[in-house]
């Protein structure tokens, strides 16, 4: 359906708008105190579907859900926090949103991409024909983008909560949108990202406990500890007990703590048997997504 350019070709295009979009917003917000909206939006809209296309095509190639390295679990979180913003944003005004969304899915698309070693080839299909499998990595990394999304929240939490304390509520400050939305928004992005990391962890489990020889404990320990981690910040937070800056602050060190836990995961995995001499040598695939073992 896309074979006219390669999966990275389409990327680098939707790299392009995300890009086009985070330059937009800095020069409108130095002028004009505020980041366009409606343009920045429509950029967004357009490298989203630049990048499904990118996505799509590499499904196609690989016969599975591309979450097989660091490169397509960078673009498939990209893509997550992407496809969130674009259901949730027009629910208040989100031209800030946008603009730290564009900035953050640019910076991980280019970097992604930038990083040859990244996207080795893939030497076998790492989900072995599992749908289920498929679906519970996808499920985990979807989640990852909802946090994405949830730790952008906080830091526009952040900063009205500053410009409320030091009584700066025009200028720039004007188009945030005000404490009450953010902090419903990030309340519900953490219980939607809680429940999809869960739901991936349960299915994981399920199909592991079924043959113990593809256990690899280290890695869904990771990811469980990291579930576990967000589902204590959404008690104590339903409780009363974690607000305002603190809860803030918390979804940002927990974000940080996601995106180390995939290096944990790539670092914990035990490395794949050596090839026959019959065969021919491939690079092993450097990371899998979160508590997922390969075929």
């Amino acid at each position: 359906m896309f074979a006219f350019l390669t999966d990275r070709q389409w990327m680098w295009c939707a790299a392009g708008f995300y890009l086009a979009g985070a330059l937009l917003g800095s020069l409108s917000l130095l002028r004009r105190g505020r980041p366009l909206g409606g343009v920045m939006y429509g950029l967004i809209a357009i490298g989203y579907v630049l990048q499904l296309a990118g996505l799509s095509e590499r499904g196609r190639v690989d016969g599975e859900c591309p979450l097989g390295n660091t490169f397509e679990m960078l673009q498939f979180i990209a893509w997550s926090a992407i496809t969130l913003y674009l259901l949730i944003g027009v629910t208040f005004r989100s031209s800030f949103l946008g603009y730290f969304t564009a900035s953050l899915t640019a910076a991980l698309t280019l970097l992604s991409l930038a990083v040859s070693a990244w996207d080795p080839p893939r030497p076998t299909r790492l989900f072995g024909g599992n749908p289920w499998i498929e679906f519970h990595a996808a499920l985990a990394v979807f989640s990852y983008g909802v946090f994405a999304l949830l730790a952008l929240t906080s830091l526009l939490f952040l900063l009205r909560h500053y410009s409320l304390k030091s009584k700066r509520l025009g200028g720039r400050f004007t188009f945030l949108p005000s404490i009450f939305e953010l902090d419903l928004i990030g309340v519900r992005l953490l219980a939607v990202g809680v429940a999809l990391l869960g739901g991936s962890l349960v299915v994981g489990s399920v199909y592991w406990l079924r043959d113990a020889r593809d256990l690899t404990p280290a890695n869904h320990l990771v990811t469980a500890a990291l579930w576990i981690a967000y589902a204590v910040a959404l008690g104590l937070r339903l409780r009363g007990r974690l607000l305002a800056k603190r809860f803030a602050w918390t979804c940002l060190a927990l974000f940080a703590a996601a995106l180390v836990s995939l290096g944990a995961v790539e670092g914990r995995r035990h490395p794949a048997p050596a090839p026959s001499a019959a065969a021919r040598p491939a690079p092993a695939r450097p990371i899998a997504a979160p508590g997922v073992v390969p075929s």
